[in-house]
């Protein structure tokens, strides 16, 4: 499914968000900063803009993975633009067996791509195995809006507006029906803090962005 909507995903990002995922990468990146990594894995980084963001705090090693070889190859393009292929490595892998070491990294990130794994629990324990002792796994994800008026018209955007656009623009509707649905199915705040507990982090912040339209979870092992 990800490789077929590949071609058009990043156009389709910026106009179905109307942007606002640009400053939610942002704050992320804010985060990291007060950590200054020298090690960073971007899990899911898809076409690689959240670690062509990172590549401003100056890692010595910047990876992104993703199980998707067209998501990557767009990713690769934008690496060759930009002249950053010798400060980003991609690589083709499973988030849930990651091709890793234990402690490997300083820092993790995942920016909507935990709510597509097949099993959860493992892809959260895997990242607290490549992670390095005190460090931490940040994961910017989708979530339910608590405010029930902003959220029926969140609701209504997400199961009726956005497919169409989606199914118009990148001629896949599947794609742009499972993405609300599976915002919906995903465990958010709370319910999902619990999650990256019992799967090894000894604290977990959340963080409501945009009137909770997503959250950011910063996890410490």
């Amino acid at each position: 499914m990800f490789d077929s909507i590949a071609p058009t995903y990043d156009r389709l990002n910026r106009l179905l968000s109307m942007r606002i995922d640009k400053q939610w990468r942002k704050n992320v990146i804010s985060l990291l900063k007060k950590q200054q990594p020298n090690s960073i894995l971007d899990i899911a980084t898809g076409t690689a803009d959240l670690a062509i963001a990172m590549n401003k705090l100056q890692p010595e090693q910047l990876i992104g993975l993703d199980l998707s070889e067209e998501m990557l190859a767009v990713g690769r393009k934008k690496l060759k633009a930009k002249q950053l292929e010798k400060q980003i490595e991609l690589v083709k892998g499973d988030s849930e067996d990651l091709p890793f070491e234990n402690e490997s990294f300083d820092a993790i990130t995942c920016a909507f791509g935990v709510r597509n794994f097949g099993n959860l629990r493992a892809g959260l324990r895997e990242m607290c195995r490549v992670v390095k002792q005190d460090g931490q796994v940040i994961i910017l994800e989708f979530s339910k809006p608590s405010n029930k008026i902003f959220q029926k018209l969140y609701y209504f955007y997400f199961f009726n507006v956005l497919p169409f656009v989606g199914n118009l623009l990148s001629g896949d509707k599947r794609a742009y029906t499972y993405l609300p649905e599976s915002v919906k199915a995903f465990p958010s705040g709370d319910e999902f803090a619990t999650e990256l507990k019992e799967s090894g982090f000894k604290t977990v912040l959340c963080k409501p962005q945009t009137f909770g339209i997503c959250t950011i979870y910063q996890a410490k092992k």
